[in-house]
């Protein structure tokens, strides 16, 4: 349990606001360090025989201005790709996905740290309305984000390969995920959020990614 929970404490976690083609958007903001070299953090965020091990699947044109697509249902398109430094998606989702497009983005910066580390900087800014962001607030991202970095840090560490289900299930999943919706709540906190409808959103965040059991 103590590495999950140090993974957890490893990133530091901001929502603002920011823009995408379609306007005003929420961001949500993960920053932390990898005890990896930057050419490595990058192979892992760009090789599909890597990604599929710490996210999910990707089948495309995976080039600058070519489609991809998760099979977990996500997928849009590569707007920016400066390797080793800048990655920049767009992230959409569903059947209908690209009807909304230009109203979600991701954005992934890192940068050598001084000890053959990498600085990494995950900014996802999307257009939340009626009932997601009301209802979850930052986590309703923030979490999934933090299951997907807890996964891709246990790669660069031993070359594990992470059942996103297991995870989830598991009584150090569930727990992760209590402490990450916590996080979140703190977040959305500093960025002036009302503290009642902080707490409503983190215990919907909770609820949704660890359901009761029973």
């Amino acid at each position: 349990m103590k590495d999950v929970l140090d993974e957890l404490a490893a990133a530091r976690r901001v929502m603002g606001k920011g823009n995408v083609p379609a306007g005003e958007a929420y961001t949500i903001e993960v920053r932390r360090r990898y005890d990896a070299q930057v050419d490595d953090v990058w192979d892992a965020l760009t090789s599909p025989e890597r990604l599929q091990r710490w996210l999910k699947p990707v089948t495309g044109d995976l080039r600058l201005g070519g489609k991809y697509a998760l099979d977990s249902g996500e997928c849009g398109e590569i707007l920016r790709c400066e390797p080793p430094r800048l990655l920049k998606v767009s992230w959409l989702y569903g059947p209908d996905a690209y009807a909304w497009s230009g109203t979600s983005e991701v954005e992934v910066r890192l940068a050598p740290g001084p000890d053959d580390d990498t600085e990494f900087e995950l900014i996802h800014a999307a257009i939340v309305g009626e009932p997601l962001f009301p209802t979850y607030g930052p986590g309703a991202g923030g979490v999934g984000w933090d299951l997907a970095l807890l996964a891709l840090a246990r790669l660069l560490a031993d070359g594990d390969t992470t059942d996103h289900e297991g995870i989830e299930k598991s009584p150090e999943g569930r727990e992760f995920i209590r402490r990450s919706a916590a996080a979140w709540g703190q977040a959305h906190l500093a960025g002036g959020g009302e503290p009642e409808f902080v707490a409503a959103a983190v215990e919907a965040t909770t609820k949704f990614y660890a359901p009761d059991p029973a």
